[in-house]
Protein backbone atom coordinates (compact mmCIF):
# COMPACT_ATOMS: atom_id res chain seq x y z
CA UNK A 1 0.00 0.00 0.00
CA UNK A 2 1.30 3.28 -1.19
CA UNK A 3 0.73 6.63 0.40
CA UNK A 4 1.67 9.93 -0.57
CA UNK A 5 2.06 12.42 2.57
CA UNK A 6 2.27 15.75 0.89
CA UNK A 7 2.70 19.01 3.12
CA UNK A 8 2.15 22.85 1.78
CA UNK A 9 3.30 25.94 2.68
CA UNK A 10 5.78 26.72 5.94
CA UNK A 11 5.56 23.40 7.15
CA UNK A 12 8.97 23.38 6.43
CA UNK A 13 9.38 25.69 9.19
CA UNK A 14 8.30 23.85 11.98
CA UNK A 15 9.83 23.46 15.23
CA UNK A 16 10.96 27.40 14.11
CA UNK A 17 7.41 29.46 12.95
CA UNK A 18 5.00 29.49 15.54
CA UNK A 19 6.34 27.44 18.35
CA UNK A 20 3.30 28.41 20.75
CA UNK A 21 0.83 27.02 18.36
CA UNK A 22 3.02 24.55 16.54
CA UNK A 23 5.27 22.98 19.23
CA UNK A 24 9.04 22.57 18.40
CA UNK A 25 9.20 19.80 16.33
CA UNK A 26 10.33 19.76 12.61
CA UNK A 27 8.68 18.39 9.45
CA UNK A 28 11.67 15.80 9.67
CA UNK A 29 10.67 14.60 13.08
CA UNK A 30 7.05 14.38 12.22
CA UNK A 31 7.68 12.43 9.48
CA UNK A 32 9.96 10.23 11.07
CA UNK A 33 7.39 8.92 13.43
CA UNK A 34 4.79 8.57 11.30
CA UNK A 35 7.44 6.03 9.14
CA UNK A 36 7.73 4.57 12.03
CA UNK A 37 3.54 4.19 13.26
CA UNK A 38 2.97 2.94 9.44
CA UNK A 39 5.65 0.12 9.87
CA UNK A 40 3.63 -0.78 13.42
CA UNK A 41 0.39 -0.36 11.67
CA UNK A 42 1.67 -2.99 8.77
CA UNK A 43 5.07 -3.23 7.34
CA UNK A 44 3.69 -3.16 3.92
CA UNK A 45 2.79 0.70 4.05
CA UNK A 46 4.84 2.72 1.74
CA UNK A 47 5.54 6.63 2.43
CA UNK A 48 7.00 9.16 0.22
CA UNK A 49 7.11 12.98 1.65
CA UNK A 50 6.59 15.82 -0.38
CA UNK A 51 6.23 19.50 0.47
CA UNK A 52 6.41 22.69 -1.30
CA UNK A 53 5.58 25.98 -0.90
CA UNK A 54 4.45 26.25 -4.19
CA UNK A 55 0.66 25.69 -5.32
CA UNK A 56 1.71 24.56 -8.83
CA UNK A 57 4.04 21.64 -7.24
CA UNK A 58 1.49 20.71 -4.96
CA UNK A 59 -1.06 20.17 -7.79
CA UNK A 60 1.42 18.39 -10.01
CA UNK A 61 2.39 16.08 -7.46
CA UNK A 62 -0.84 15.32 -6.78
CA UNK A 63 -1.29 14.28 -10.39
CA UNK A 64 1.66 12.27 -10.60
CA UNK A 65 0.31 10.64 -8.10
CA UNK A 66 -2.44 9.02 -10.57
CA UNK A 67 -1.74 5.43 -10.97
CA UNK A 68 0.88 5.13 -8.56
CA UNK A 69 -0.62 5.82 -5.05
CA UNK A 70 -3.30 4.09 -3.17
CA UNK A 71 -4.43 6.99 -0.59
CA UNK A 72 -3.10 10.54 -0.38
CA UNK A 73 -2.66 12.48 2.86
CA UNK A 74 -2.19 16.13 2.56
CA UNK A 75 -1.88 18.97 4.78
CA UNK A 76 -2.27 21.88 2.45
CA UNK A 77 -1.88 24.78 5.47
CA UNK A 78 -2.46 27.98 3.91
CA UNK A 79 -3.72 26.68 0.61
CA UNK A 80 -6.48 24.90 2.38
CA UNK A 81 -8.83 28.24 2.51
CA UNK A 82 -7.55 29.59 -1.26
CA UNK A 83 -6.90 26.56 -3.37
CA UNK A 84 -9.82 25.42 -5.49
CA UNK A 85 -6.68 24.12 -7.90
CA UNK A 86 -5.43 21.83 -5.23
CA UNK A 87 -9.23 20.81 -4.60
CA UNK A 88 -9.15 20.25 -7.81
CA UNK A 89 -6.51 17.68 -8.23
CA UNK A 90 -7.30 16.14 -5.57
CA UNK A 91 -10.99 15.44 -7.54
CA UNK A 92 -9.08 15.09 -11.00
CA UNK A 93 -6.98 11.82 -9.77
CA UNK A 94 -9.48 9.90 -7.38
CA UNK A 95 -7.02 8.64 -5.38
CA UNK A 96 -8.54 8.34 -1.63
CA UNK A 97 -7.15 11.40 -0.06
CA UNK A 98 -7.28 12.48 4.23
CA UNK A 99 -6.83 16.58 4.84
CA UNK A 100 -4.81 16.97 7.81
CA UNK A 101 -3.87 20.22 10.20
CA UNK A 102 -1.52 20.00 13.68
CA UNK A 103 -4.07 23.22 14.65
CA UNK A 104 -7.87 23.02 15.09
CA UNK A 105 -8.52 25.30 12.57
CA UNK A 106 -11.64 25.46 13.63
CA UNK A 107 -10.57 27.49 16.56
CA UNK A 108 -8.48 29.85 14.86
CA UNK A 109 -9.57 32.77 12.63
CA UNK A 110 -12.84 32.78 11.17
CA UNK A 111 -11.27 32.82 7.48
CA UNK A 112 -9.39 29.75 8.49
CA UNK A 113 -13.24 28.00 8.94
CA UNK A 114 -13.90 26.96 5.27
CA UNK A 115 -11.75 24.25 3.49
CA UNK A 116 -11.59 24.14 -0.13
CA UNK A 117 -9.91 20.45 0.50
CA UNK A 118 -11.97 18.62 2.71
CA UNK A 119 -15.15 18.19 0.50
CA UNK A 120 -13.00 16.58 -2.23
CA UNK A 121 -11.53 13.92 0.84
CA UNK A 122 -12.98 10.92 2.59
CA UNK A 123 -11.79 12.66 5.89
CA UNK A 124 -10.21 15.42 8.19
CA UNK A 125 -8.25 15.27 11.09
CA UNK A 126 -7.26 18.65 12.67
CA UNK A 127 -6.20 19.74 16.20
CA UNK A 128 -4.10 17.13 17.12
CA UNK A 129 -0.35 18.19 16.24
CA UNK A 130 1.25 15.22 15.13
CA UNK A 131 -0.81 13.02 16.10
CA UNK A 132 -3.18 14.21 13.22
CA UNK A 133 -0.75 12.54 10.76
CA UNK A 134 -1.17 9.11 12.49
CA UNK A 135 -4.72 9.16 13.16
CA UNK A 136 -4.73 10.34 8.92
CA UNK A 137 -2.72 7.46 8.43
CA UNK A 138 -4.97 5.15 10.12
CA UNK A 139 -8.33 6.30 9.28
CA UNK A 140 -7.02 5.93 5.53
CA UNK A 141 -5.73 2.69 5.66
CA UNK A 142 -9.05 1.48 7.05
CA UNK A 143 -10.61 2.48 4.57
CA UNK A 144 -8.11 1.14 1.93
CA UNK A 145 -7.61 -2.28 3.60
Amino acid sequence: MKILVINGPNLNMLGIREPEMYGYLTLDNIQEELKNYAKQLDNSIELEFFQSNFEGEIVDKIQSAFGVFDGIIINPAAYTHTSVAIADAIASVNIKSVEVHLSNIYSREEFRHNSFIAPKCIGQVAGFSKDSYKMALLGLYGVLK
